[in-house]
């Protein structure tokens, strides 16, 4: 019987149902390299944070032809002229950000569904806009694959927020905007953080942390960034 079982268990692991564990392992392994070497090397130490990017499998929100650079310290390309972020960005500006479980957060630029997905594993709920339909679509079914549930995708322009849903505790923009859209600031709740990357598109710009109190809009320059820029509707 066991001989039987041994064998039924070895059909199962190679009918393609399950991924290989040894993938897994090594990508597992990978992930908690890029933690210690990308992220916590550089100072992040926000616990939420880093618990967060180790429960998301970074390997699944890249094209296959990355998948084995998917823990690289670098940004990579998810086609249509997009991005994913490099982790130590995603982490810096989750860290930022500084939200937590009874929060919701609107992020404008999907993209491959990444930096959600992070966000999703602190926060009550992510509302997150994109303009490119087949990227916002694919991040969509993605997020519903992997069971992202408390993360919901709009296909539109990002400049105007999503005005439905606001206030919101938290706003992360992730392309750059030649000025902080006034949509954004509006949605934003009192004494709240916005992340978003200002300057020119295919230059560098400056991440800016926004706050908003009393109806009064500070910004701190934090870091040269290099982000895609901040598509609109024509």
């Amino acid at each position: 019987n066991m001989k039987k079982l041994s064998i039924f268990i070895i059909i199962l692991l190679n009918s393609g149902l399950f991924p290989p564990l040894y993938g897994q392992d090594k990508f597992e392994k990978e992930r908690k390299k890029m933690i210690k070497n990308q992220i916590q090397s550089r100072g992040i130490t926000d616990k939420k944070t880093l618990e967060a990017i180790e429960s998301v499998p970074r390997h699944l929100f890249v094209p296959d032809e990355y998948r084995d650079r998917a823990y690289d310290d670098g940004p990579l390309p998810i086609g249509y002229g997009q991005t994913i972020s490099q982790p130590y960005i995603v982490a810096y500006m989750t860290e930022l950000l500084n939200v937590g479980p009874d929060d919701i957060v609107l992020e404008i630029g999907t993209g491959s569904g990444y930096q959600a997905a992070v966000l999703s594993r602190i926060v009550k709920k992510v509302y997150t806009v994109e303009i490119i339909e087949e990227l916002g679509l694919a991040a969509k079914e993605r997020l519903k694959a992997l069971n992202y549930d408390n993360v919901e995708v709009k296909i539109g322009d990002g400049y105007y927020g999503w005005e439905e849903h606001a206030p919101y505790d938290g706003i992360i923009v992730t392309a750059a905007s030649e000025n902080i859209p006034p949509p954004l600031i509006k949605q934003l709740k009192d004494n709240c953080n916005m992340i978003i990357p200002v300057g020119s598109p295919f230059n560098i710009q400056n991440l800016m942390l926004v706050k908003k109190s009393g109806g009064k809009i500070t910004t701190k320059s934090l870091i040269p960034v290099r982000f895609v820029p901040l598509t609109r509707k024509k």
